[in-house]
Order: structure tokens, then sequence, then C-alpha cells
């Protein structure tokens, strides 16, 4: 029997068509961290009307996530980032298949879900260096196709967002930092990289005491982690609907 496309999708069928609509329903996701960026990355990935994802974050809502979080609410604080996505995703597409962590995995646990679920891509919005090294291996290691978010902290153009293989990106400090570690663990191209080439001001630099891996942060504007997002979708939406 042939399928149809949920009419619900009709918008999206009449622009790319109902095979690529088609191949996004059977598409299965792996997104690993659901704050500004990942969390609108999740948001146009579902609407797009991808059919299978996986959801990973440890982290509670905070009032400083409000301006740049999509599920980051006075009525959502202190709630599972995590459980308060999954939750919106059935109610845009009570149909989709979703595995939802409300914890960070560790590495053995990491390898054991990229053995078992098949992805089809890994989605990197991890904000902060040592465990999105580990994520990055890992799925490199089971020859999984990876696009990583670099820094959106610090900049305000979205002019200067751009897409290349982590090995041909500039003027981003982050990545700079994120290619000489995957440069010591052997990676040197094969990832996917959404950055910008923007320079951020010393002013929006705040030093940290260090903990949950963050030596320092750069201050955020409400868009820019929400682009950042749009264009992971974007890339991967693209490429199963075979535009690029």
């Amino acid at each position: 029997m042939e399928r149809s496309v949920p009419s619900w999708l009709e918008r999206t069928e009449l622009l790319i068509g109902a095979d690529a609509v088609l191949r996004c329903l059977d598409a299965n996701i792996l997104l690993v961290g659901l704050g500004g960026v990942g969390s609108y990355a999740g948001e146009f990935l579902v609407r797009a009307g991808i059919g299978s994802i996986t959801i990973i974050d440890g982290d509670i809502v905070d009032p400083t996530n409000k301006n740049r979080q999509l599920q980051a609410l006075d009525s959502t604080r202190s709630l599972s980032k995590s459980e308060l996505l999954e939750s919106r995703f059935k109610d845009i597409n009570p149909e989709i298949k979703i595995t939802s962590y409300n914890r960070f995995l560790e590495p053995d646990d990491m390898e054991q879900l990229l053995k078992e679920k098949q992805f089809d891509f890994v989605l990197d919005c991890i904000d902060s260096i040592s465990p999105k090294i580990s994520l990055i291996k890992q799925a490199k290691q089971a020859r999984l196709k990876v696009i990583s978010s670099m820094g959106a902290g610090g900049k305000t153009d979205p002019s200067r967002l751009k897409i290349a293989d982590i090995s041909e990106t500039k003027e981003c400090k982050f990545a700079k930092m994120v290619r000489k570690r995957l440069k010591y663990e052997g990676i040197r191209k094969g990832v996917t990289a959404i950055y910008s080439e923007e320079i951020q001001p010393k002013s929006a630099l705040h030093l940290t005491d260090g903990k949950n891996y963050k030596k320092s942060y750069y201050g955020t504007i409400s868009y820019m982690p929400a682009l950042f997002g749009l264009m992971i979708a974007s890339e991967v939406i693209r490429r199963l609907a075979n535009l690029k």
C-alpha cells in the first residue's frame, strides 16, 4: 500500500515533494544538548516531519535561560529541559517516535546508544568542550554523520553564520579549540560545523569557577542560538530531501 504524507505536512510536501517528506518521516536523529541551539534545532526538525528523534540533556531550566532557550519560561523554572521538549514535540506530532534522556550520558552509555540506534545524523549542540569532543569522537568511530554547533555566544550578526567542514572554519575561537582537540584524537575533517566568523567583543566574556566543564562563557542575544539551531535543522532536512 502506498504511503501518504500526513495532512499537517501538506505545506512541506508542496515545497519539497512527497518523497522527501517520507524520507524525513523515516529519518532517525540524535540530538545532544537542548539549550539555545539544540532546543530550536529540535523544534525545526520536528515541524519538518522528522519521524524519530532521541534527545539528551540532564539540565533543568534556569531563569537565565529565558533569553534564548525555547522551553525556558517562568512556568518551567527548575523543570527538566528534555522532558519539557519531549512533551512539546509530541504535541506538534503525536506520531513521532521520541526517546528522551534526562541525564548526561557517560561515554560507555553513549557508545552503546550509537551502536544500537542506527542514527542518520548525530547533532552536537553541546556547549562544553570535553563532552563535545567525546561525542564527536564516538560518532565518528561509529561512522555516523555529525553536524556540530560551534559557539553562538558573543555574536549578534546573522550574516556571518557559515556551514563548513570543521577543518575549514575560521575566526571562531570555539571552533579553533574544537579543531585542536579533535586533531589530538586523530580527527582532522569529516565533521560539518555551524559557526560564525564574527569576532566576539572582549567585554562580552564572563569568567566562571570552572564547574560544569566551563571556565568562561559569552553573553548571548535571543536570536543567535536559534539561528544556529535553524542552520543545523536546515542542513539535515536539505540533505534528506536531496536539496544539496
